[in-house]
């Protein structure tokens, strides 16, 4: 680990907390490169990486050509040649052109090679929805890739989050899907930002990947992630006003899964609510659904329920409040939950 100045605190926006973070791991590393549409002068599309590119200059925050495949595919070769690529891929439904290529090549190269090759490799994705796009671009794709061994999926719910995350995604020696919620991207929070980031393989899996009680409770509980962390919290808001105390679990990673923290929890609380924008079927919940089952059948007192998308395309954006996880579906999950 490399030492750090005294953290200086500040409250910044998602999106600049992650733009902080990039700027922090280029500084301490110049095998760190950003790549992607947009990502020079005009900042990407989100404006996540506003100002690399005139700080670190066009060798280091490469603007690429419209094609996410060819995109991927550099960035599999620079990662062979001793770099650590930051890809960004402007929008969830984007990524779809290069999937052979994350889930053929990059999921499988240090595999393949017996641990002699690594990948080294953050594709930064902006996803899911809120924000009333267009068809393509409010996608939440995360169980494609959390089903692919060999691929860390992780996401930030807070700015402290996204400064920390990042830096840990990039120092990791795996491939990292790092999603960023874009309905999340201008709410702001305490960022401490010279915060000592882990380098080494042992404290980066176990801080990235470790799940955090953001609300304790007795209750019930209820595991989510990424855009679902804040309507959860407001959902414990109005149960407490009935007098149910509900414990609130941020994942941060999809895989791989904090279960022991879940699991910790629902022995306290006895009932489960799991939360997330993906669709249900076959999601994210389901896995985590069927582990907590396994693992704490004689603690549970309600079936393990699971609130998400449907198993249908995206919406258009006027009916995506009625697709999307809200406060009042949230509530009667935890309602049947505790009436069970």
């Amino acid at each position: 680990m490399h030492p750090a100045p005294a953290a200086t605190a500040t409250n910044l926006p998602l999106a600049r907390a992650i733009n902080a973070g990039l700027r922090a791991a280029m500084s301490r590393d110049d095998k760190v490169l950003v790549m992607g549409e947009d990502v020079g002068p005009l900042g990407g599309v989100f404006r996540v990486t506003d100002g690399l590119q005139a700080e670190f200059g066009e060798d280091r925050v490469v603007d690429t050509p419209l094609g996410e495949s060819g995109i991927v595919g550099t960035a599999v070769g620079l990662a062979l040649a001793g770099y650590r690529p930051v890809v960004e891929i402007q929008f969830d439904g984007f990524i779809f052109p290069s999937y052979n290529q994350i889930t053929t090549q990059l999921a499988k190269l240090t595999y393949r090679t017996q641990g002699q090759v690594q990948m080294p490799v953050v594709i930064r994705v902006p996803y899911g929805g809120h924000i009333g796009a267009i068809e393509h671009h409010s996608e939440s794709p995360e169980a494609l890739f959390a089903h692919t061994a060999g691929i860390r999926v992780v996401t930030p719910a807070t700015a402290a989050d996204g400064y920390s995350m990042i830096q840990q995604a990039i120092a990791s020696p795996d491939p990292v899907l790092f999603l960023e919620p874009k309905s999340r991207y201008w709410e702001k929070g305490p960022v401490e930002l010279d915060e000592p980031t882990p380098v080494d393989d042992d404290a980066l899996t176990r801080d990235l990947h470790a799940a955090r009680v953001v609300r304790p409770g007795t209750d019930v509980t209820i595991a989510t992630y990424g855009p679902g962390v804040k309507v959860s919290l407001q959902a414990a808001d109005v149960a407490q006003q009935d007098g149910s105390s509900v414990e609130v679990i941020d994942l941060r990673s999809i895989s791989p899964m904090d279960v022991d923290a879940v699991v910790a929890s629902v022995h306290r609380t006895g009932r489960l609510v799991v939360v997330h924008e993906a669709p249900t079927f076959f999601g994210p919940g389901a896995e985590l659904a069927a582990a907590v089952s396994e693992r704490c059948f004689y603690a549970l007192e309600a079936p393990v329920l699971r609130v998400g998308g449907y198993h249908t395309p995206y919406p258009a954006s006027v009916h995506e409040s009625v697709y999307l996880p809200s406060l009042d579906r949230i509530l009667e999950a935890v309602e049947r939950s505790l009436a069970a």
